[in-house]
């Protein structure tokens, strides 16, 4: 019974990660060309400006993969494999729950990958969205990526923590009264907990850095404008050979564009949106044909007994 179950979230992850991957190829790649054009020809300005002052240069590291295969076998990978993951998961978190509470298969099948959604992205998106590349510097990949799963553990178990008060205030108060005492609860912890989280742009890694960046601010998450900040004039060759001469203050480069950064946001949770309803609705059907026919009954506790 429960690898058939596990293999039907498989299934409904799987299929849910092709339509991702179609809907991330169609709307969220272009932001992404967008990012990576800024973000070379910020790298070009920063290394012109930095050789013209007479500052060290580090030379750009091999590309492993082309931008190619990234925008295609890598995203597909990508997406697939977290939506199977995440259907596997749905499917365990089923086995562990049916017939705890007397709901229908397919009901707690939209539960949970609604718990999923919010748990694994939606509420940690708040405080740390998804970012397109050049948002973020290279030096806090590893805070940046601490933070963003402790905040998806933070998470889960605040909604698990949700669920229960729920459950167990129902007995008390009543359904509709123990809910909305617990989204309450919810909402004031997890307010003050994003609100003690530290901002990805006042990390610590970001003020040591600030000396050795030279002409843009490193204690920002947004890229900023690259400006000539010495008090003298610089006399700069580019990329294609021409010279130019960067007056004191002068910005050379703009900061990033605000419009690709919420479009990749904004497509990011239509993408996650859409991969969790899919597993939800295919998970959903396959379960409830699985256990077609069979009564839905909360599980006996060890010590009840059972009248003849």
């Amino acid at each position: 019974m429960e690898l058939r179950v596990i293999g039907r979230g498989v299934l409904a992850g799987f299929i849910a990660g092709v339509l991702g991957f179609v809907f991330a190829r169609i709307w969220a790649e272009p932001q992404i060309d967008k990012a990576i054009d800024y973000e070379s020809g910020r790298d070009s300005w920063l290394a012109a400006l930095s050789k013209a002052a007479g500052f060290p240069v580090e030379p750009d590291g091999p590309e492993i993969f082309s931008r190619h295969i990234q925008s295609t076998i890598g995203i597909a990978t990508g997406i697939i494999g977290f939506s199977m993951a995440m259907g596997a998961l749905c499917a365990v978190a089923y086995v562990v729950l049916h017939g705890r509470f007397g709901i229908k298969a397919q009901t707690l099948a939209w539960m949970i990958a609604a718990f999923g959604f919010l748990g694994v992205f939606m509420l940690p998106f708040v405080k740390y969205p998804a970012n397109p590349p050049a948002i973020g510097h290279t030096f806090t990949i590893v805070q940046r990526g601490h933070l963003y799963l402790t905040m998806v553990g933070v998470s889960l178990v605040l909604l698990g923590i949700t669920v229960y008060a729920a459950y167990k205030l129902t007995q008390r108060f009543g359904r509709y009264p123990a809910i909305l005492i617990s989204v309450v609860g919810f909402l004031v912890v997890f307010g003050i907990i994003i609100g003690l989280m530290p901002t990805l742009g006042g990390l610590s890694e970001n003020s040591e850095h600030v000396k050795d960046f030279g002409f843009a601010h490193a204690t920002t998450e947004t890229p900023q404008p690259i400006t000539n900040v010495l008090d003298h004039p610089l006399n700069v060759t580019l990329d294609d050979g021409t010279r130019q001469t960067i007056a004191p203050g002068q910005i050379v480069y703009p900061g990033f564009d605000a419009d690709v950064l919420w479009k990749f946001r904004w497509y990011s949770i239509l993408n996650q949106l859409l991969v969790w309803t899919v597993i939800a609705m295919v998970f959903g059907a396959l379960i409830d044909r699985l256990v077609a026919g069979k009564p839905v009954l909360p599980r006996r506790k060890k010590n009840e007994l059972v009248s003849a």
